[in-house]
């Protein structure tokens, strides 16, 4: 299967509220459509994790963010633009997505990935991506696909057959908090 038809293959599975395990711009993933709240909460079941805990939400371009913030922080445009390494922000004023992904506090976190894959698939879709890692939660974070385990494996839809090989030194991004006044704290470097 070639990259694109892989694409197409996942963007098909996705709108159909399929749950797929994917190479993200940092580590593999666990996602669904971030609009369909019965595969968010077939995700929470597979990774045995707590629903109150949030998940991260993937965007091809920083013109999606207005889609699904209520006010986008004009600091935030620069801080993504300008990291070196991949960057999710924690917003307040979440809308337009599934509300198990939403916080207690209506913040949502959200990363605009740079790899092709990805942002391919986002923009196919034309819907969020959800996030998290391909991992039971509390255990340890799998770097390269190989150190996935079969449990996950075998409870998604789909895995995509591509980069599986890929061994390069990746971890998971950076995690902020930002204000609608533009400060903001670091939640995990």
């Amino acid at each position: 299967m070639t990259l694109k038809e892989e694409i197409k293959h996942s963007v098909e599975l996705l709108k159909k509220g399929k749950i797929i395990l994917y190479p993200t711009d940092t580590i593999w993933g666990i996602g669904c459509d971030a609009k369909n709240t019965k595969a968010v909460q077939r995700i929470f079941k597979i990774k045995k994790r707590d629903d109150s805990k949030s998940m991260i939400v993937l965007l091809s371009s920083t013109d999606e963010l207005k889609n699904y913030i209520k006010n986008v922080p004009a600091i935030a445009l620069d801080l993504i633009e300008n990291s070196a390494a991949p960057l999710t922000i924690v917003y307040s004023g979440a809308k337009n997505m599934s509300k198990k992904l939403i916080a207690k506090d209506g913040t949502i976190a959200i990363r605009v990935v740079k790899g092709r894959f990805t942002s391919e698939v986002i923009r196919q879709l034309g819907s969020p991506l959800v996030s998290t890692s391909a991992n039971i939660s509390g255990q340890p974070t799998a770097a390269t696909f190989d150190q996935i385990g079969d449990d996950i494996k075998n409870s998604v839809d789909y895995v995509v057959e591509h980069f599986r090989e890929r061994t390069r030194n990746i971890r998971p991004s950076t995690i902020i908090r930002l204000m609608e006044d533009g400060k903001f704290s670091i939640i995990r470097s």
